[in-house]
């Protein structure tokens, strides 16, 4: 028997949907490919993407030889039920050609088409290196890794790093150098997320907080939180 997401799905005449897999950290479309009954099945009840190959008619795992697999967050089905969205956390490159994504042909003014290079987006940046932080933390040897010898000097000591790196940033900027900015920035960030991880905060929960004062003030925010 279906499941209630697939009984709403609108397949073609081959029995097939399309299926655009967007990537849950960063929202970027990463692939399309299609789903029959029986892959979109086994993408639920496994939790990791499957597909039906139209060229070599048969179903196939997203990462089973590669290891570049996707691990289901989301299934989204569009109003008229004939597209599936799929929000993945993506291990490697999603693209056979190693491309992080699929989609790097970018037409210009005149309709050719260039190479785009692939610009990281910053909040799929950030998770990754919080995920090395933690992987550090865990390790927990001093004497192999940066991170490790900062979690062993305490929270006092992380902050202490913090605060030596915002100067270091006023200092860039008022220089108005911006290469200097740029490096310093990055190093308040990487220690900004070791704080992070030491207080238990993801950057998940830092970009929930910033999307939730969409459309508020500044004003009326530091209000609230006076009132609080």
């Amino acid at each position: 028997m279906p499941s209630p997401f697939a009984s709403q799905v609108k397949w073609n005449a081959d029995g097939l949907v399309p299926a655009v897999v967007q990537d849950a950290r960063d929202g970027r479309v990463l692939m399309l490919a299609w789903m029959n009954a029986e892959s979109l099945a086994l993408t639920l009840q496994t939790g990791y993407t499957h597909f039906w190959s139209r060229s070599r008619r048969e179903l196939w795992k997203k990462g089973a030889t590669s290891g570049n697999l996707q691990r289901v967050t989301e299934l989204r089905l569009d109003c008229d039920g004939d597209t599936i969205v799929a929000k993945v956390e993506q291990d490697g490159p999603a693209c056979h050609t190693g491309s992080p994504t699929c989609f790097f042909w970018v037409a210009d003014g005149a309709g050719a088409l260039r190479e785009a290079p692939e610009a990281a987006p910053l909040g799929g940046v950030l998770d990754r290196v919080y995920q090395v932080i933690e992987a550090r933390r865990a390790a927990a040897d001093p004497s192999a890794s940066y991170v490790a010898r900062l979690f062993a000097k305490g929270r006092d000591g992380i902050l202490k790093k913090i605060a030596e790196e915002a100067g270091e940033v006023l200092l860039a900027a008022k220089g108005g150098d911006p290469d200097a900015v740029t490096r310093e920035v990055a190093d308040l960030l990487f220690h900004t997320l070791v704080a992070m991880a030491d207080a238990g905060v993801r950057p998940d929960d830092v970009a929930a907080e910033l999307a939730r004062r969409f459309g508020t003030s500044g004003i009326d925010e530091k209000a609230n939180r006076q009132k609080g």
